[in-house]
């Protein structure tokens, strides 16, 4: 199936994640087939970061948004924990800090943006000056609705310097998030991501989903797209994102450099050093 058609969000399209499916699933699709299927990506995965590293003329980033509990770390963790740590940045966006408040938005995103042959995630990202900042009444509709176009912008200069933008709004229904929270409190590993925002968030359930909406429709363009993940069953959520971003890296065409020294002495000079050993 291809998941980047099915869930790729067109530019100019209406949103209503009321009507997503947090629960989808393909027919004929089981846990086991897609194990198999998942283990060859993340191979294939490793394997295209590396020719990314090595040819460094493009660069990929990853933004994950969706609410609390929706699976972001996750993600991060089965989709990308194979690839090496050299050729990968992961930023998570929390409160501004004090110097990052005192300068645009855009300002911290664009520090961690990824250098050539390299992979950035970003956990949360610029979305969230469209997200919680809006919800929470934070600054005026004056501010936040000229955002959708910074961002717009933004992307575009990105892309222009070669930067490949993959969007994910992971997709889950408030009884799995509740489920989530549950089992947040009953894995004594867990505990450490329990917050008060778990919960005085949720009323806010409806307000979020419209801010969502309108933030996927309005920057959901060509060269930076988004995509409607269903994330209720985790392995799922992580093979359908594994399968767009390898089907994305696959059509860069990458390859590797050409060798800087002559090969042909390189060979000599190594059966020189072979012989006098």
């Amino acid at each position: 199936m291809e998941y980047s058609k099915r869930f790729r969000v067109k530019p100019g399209s209406k949103i209503d994640l009321d009507a997503f499916d947090a629960q989808w699933k393909p027919d004929g699709l089981d846990r086991e087939a897609a194990a198999k299927r998942f283990a060859t990506l993340t191979e294939r995965l490793r394997d295209l970061q590396n020719v990314m590293y090595a040819e460094d003329k493009r660069s990929l980033l990853i933004v994950l948004q969706g609410r609390d509990a929706a699976g972001k770390d996750g993600t991060i963790r089965h989709v990308f924990g194979s690839i090496n740590p050299q050729g990968c940045n992961v930023t998570s966006f929390k409160v501004p800090s004090t110097l990052e408040a005192s300068h645009d938005f855009l300002w911290r995103c664009h520090l961690a943006a990824p250098a050539r042959g390299r992979i950035g995630i970003f956990n949360r990202s610029h979305y969230e000056d469209v997200l919680v900042v809006r919800v929470h009444d934070l600054v005026p509709k004056s501010v936040w609705s000229k955002r959708y176009d910074h961002i717009n912008a933004f992307e575009s200069l990105l892309t222009a310097n070669g930067t490949t933008i993959l969007k994910f709004y992971l997709h889950i229904d408030p009884d799995e998030q509740l489920q989530r929270f549950k089992k947040r409190i009953d894995n004594p590993k867990k505990n450490w991501k329990i917050s008060d925002a778990d919960y005085s968030e949720r009323p806010h359930w409806d307000s979020y989903t419209r801010a969502f909406e309108d933030a996927i429709a309005r920057c959901s363009t060509a060269n930076a797209p988004w995509f409607v993940i269903p994330a209720n069953r985790k392995w799922l959520r992580n093979l359908i994102i594994a399968e767009i971003v390898v089907e994305t890296m696959e059509g860069m065409k990458m390859e590797y450099p050409a060798p800087s020294v002559d090969m042909d002495e390189i060979r000599r000079m190594y059966h020189a050093a072979e012989r006098a050993d």
